[in-house]
């Protein structure tokens, strides 16, 4: 027979009571409304904390940045900016304005176009608030500003001896017709000082180079080596005329491009021996260069990191610098003492401020400048003389007639002065926001002015 199964036992007596949930604390009913969840009521974990500091940090570092740059620029540009006002001193049109020539260039292994963003973001803005006019010359291969400053001052020497007549055989340049052009219309040259803007260092070692051979230099070209004489061909050698068709296009591909960049015609080490054309004036054209830091390289991110957060500092240097060459000012080039680790060798020759313009910019250049290229090398980069790698030869005669731009005290003074508004370098969110409560104050306590007739009614 079965057992009968035993009942269940009775619960405990001390068992704790099950606690009723709690409720849900209130909801903000303007969250509510507007759809957002509700806040939490505590802390993000430490790994959140962490990754909002580093990125707030960030962001106010970029954001501060860019505004205090912006800043630097509208305050050099408001410095300059009086000179647009004036007058043009001949309505005619039958005189030239002062004009500048910005001098750019490939930076050490990169393109072009870094050097012409940074024109675009630095100096630019200022010239563009000043009002004068400036022309480019711009280098794509090393040498090309070397090639063309030559070339400029022998244009000018030309004029003085007569021979600055077209030669009908050569095709002539663009800055030739302009001048012919020019020449036949009555327009005179403008009588005063112009200035050049020299960007990066690289630019301002080939422009010295170009200003001592355009003076020192012969105004003939150097004469061309005689050509080998051809070896005659063997009597089994197939003809030209039997060439393949296929052969053609890739002789036709060999060809350059671009055209040869013209020698140089003098070499440093002959500039003691050479003089100066009767002439020469005693003061040449101010010069100002303009930094240009560059640097590459993937171990070299931390300088980059602190550049790219310190850009505000290279505006404000920029700023200066433009704004002296807007406002004319400029000095003499010091001669420097020679550095107490000097060689006895060269510590009897003289040191000129030229020749440490910019000097700190060379410990960014890549490795490869300094390489001495084979001369096929050379040849085939079409590239006959190289500049950067070799240190800057100064001549006296050259040197003292230099002249550099420099802000004046009173000018500093001034510009000290000037307080940029902060609508000028505020964001596009701040500055909509600001708009935004200057709508919500003008509509909500300044009354509307009725003129006459709004004042009355009118049946």
């Amino acid at each position: 027979m079965a057992e009968p199964t035993p009942p269940p036992p009775p619960p405990a007596a001390d068992a704790a009571p099950k606690v009723a949930p709690k409720a849900a604390p209130p909801r903000n009913q303007a969250l509510r409304m507007l759809g957002l969840p509700a806040l939490p009521r505590k802390l993000p974990s430490r790994n959140w904390i962490i990754f909002w500091t580093i990125s707030t940090a960030i962001t106010a570092g970029i954001v501060y940045d860019k505004r205090e740059k912006k800043r630097a620029i509208a305050k050099w540009s408001h410095v300059v900016e009086h000179l647009s006002k004036q007058p043009v001193p001949d309505m005619l049109g039958l005189a030239q304005p002062r004009k500048l020539t910005i001098y750019l260039s490939a930076p050490p292994g990169d393109s072009l176009r870094i050097a012409q963003d940074h024109y675009t973001e630095y100096v630019k803005p200022i010239l563009a608030a000043s009002g004068l006019d400036w022309e480019f010359v711009q280098g794509r291969r090393e040498g090309d500003v070397r090639a063309y400053v030559a070339e400029r001052v022998r244009r000018l020497r030309r004029s003085w001896d007569g021979d600055a007549e077209l030669d009908p055989a050569k095709e002539p340049t663009k800055d030739e017709i302009i001048d012919l052009f020019r020449k036949e219309r009555g327009i005179q040259e403008y009588d005063g000082v112009r200035g050049d803007v020299v960007i990066g260092r690289h630019t301002w070692k080939e422009y010295l180079r170009g200003v001592h051979e355009g003076w020192l230099g012969p105004l003939a070209p150097p004469a061309e080596p005689e050509p080998l004489p051809a070896l005659e061909a063997p009597a089994e050698d197939k003809p030209a005329e039997d060439k393949p068709a296929e052969d053609k296009p890739a002789e036709e591909e060999k060809k350059p491009k671009r055209p040869a960049q013209p020698k140089p015609h003098n070499t440093t080490a002959d500039y003691s021996s050479e003089t100066l054309p009767d002439r020469t004036p005693g003061e040449f054209n101010p010069a100002a260069p303009i930094r240009e830091p560059h640097l590459l390289g993937f171990l070299n991110t931390p300088t980059r990191l602190y550049r790219f957060f310190n850009r505000r500092k290279v505006a404000d240097e920029i700023g200066r610098e433009v704004a002296a060459v807007c406002l004319c000012t400029y000095r003499e080039f010091h001669t420097l003492a020679p550095a107490s680790d000097a060689s006895p060798t060269t510590a009897d020759e003289p040191q000129y401020e030229q020749q440490q313009e910019l000097a700190w910019e060379e410990k960014d250049w890549l490795k490869s400048v300094w390489k001495e290229d084979d001369p096929a090398s050379a040849a085939a980069a079409e590239i006959p003389e190289r500049v950067r790698a070799k240190p800057i030869v100064m001549d006296p005669r050259i040197a003292e007639r230099m002249r550099r731009f420099e802000l004046s005290p009173e000018d500093e003074a001034r510009a000290s002065r000037i307080v940029v508004p902060e609508e000028e370098v505020e964001g596009w969110i701040k500055g909509k926001l600001r708009h935004l409560y200057q709508w919500g104050v003008s509509a909500a306590f300044e009354k509307k002015k009725l003129t006459p007739l709004e004042d009355e009614d009118v049946e």
